[in-house]
């Protein structure tokens, strides 16, 4: 954070840091979750879900960029081993070991809902008080919002679905 940044800034940087390197710990399981999901789905609508969460992973892999950048810009270091990715995130990682589509897509709104909070929580901590950090969050919340919305959309048409083929067996 530079000279200027420090002034005006009225924050504990060391704790924005401890909840950034949180969220990237999250970014990181989030993109693994992805993409793995994508890889290993079955189901129905398959071939229209997979591109969008691979494009929801690539996505996640570049909020792991900003929030990787503004740590070292606040002075911080981020989490340099994946294995402390799990310690430091509360948005869990869901193995994808039911592989059937609504439950691969329930793993991921589950995911999206949490990371959600945490950057609300950032943003709120941030309102006022650090514009670049307050910015990012609010970039990268818009995204989480936009993924909970694709998620729910096609989980809703996998219901539809469902309930269409009821209607022509009867």
């Amino acid at each position: 954070m530079g000279k200027k940044a420090i002034e005006i800034s009225n924050l504990d940087v060391d704790q924005l840091i401890g909840m950034l390197n949180e969220a990237l710990a999250e970014e990181w399981l989030a993109y693994y979750q992805y993409w793995i999901g994508a890889k290993v789905m079955e189901g129905p609508m398959r071939s229209e879900v997979e591109p969008e969460l691979l494009l929801h992973a690539s996505e996640e892999l570049s909020h792991a960029e900003l929030v990787a950048g503004r740590i070292l810009q606040l002075g911080g270091t981020p989490l340099l081993n994946p294995s402390l990715w799990a310690s430091h995130a509360r948005c869990p990682y869901e193995a994808p070991e039911d592989p059937y589509i609504e439950e691969i897509l329930k793993q991921n709104l589950n995911g999206e809902r949490c990371a959600i909070q945490r950057y609300e929580e950032i943003a709120d901590f941030t309102s006022g008080k650090d514009h670049a950090t307050y910015q990012m969050a609010i970039t990268i919340l818009n995204d989480e919002l936009e993924h909970e919305h694709d998620i729910e959309d096609f989980l809703r048409d996998i219901e539809r679905l469902k309930e269409d083929i009821k209607k022509f067996r009867l």
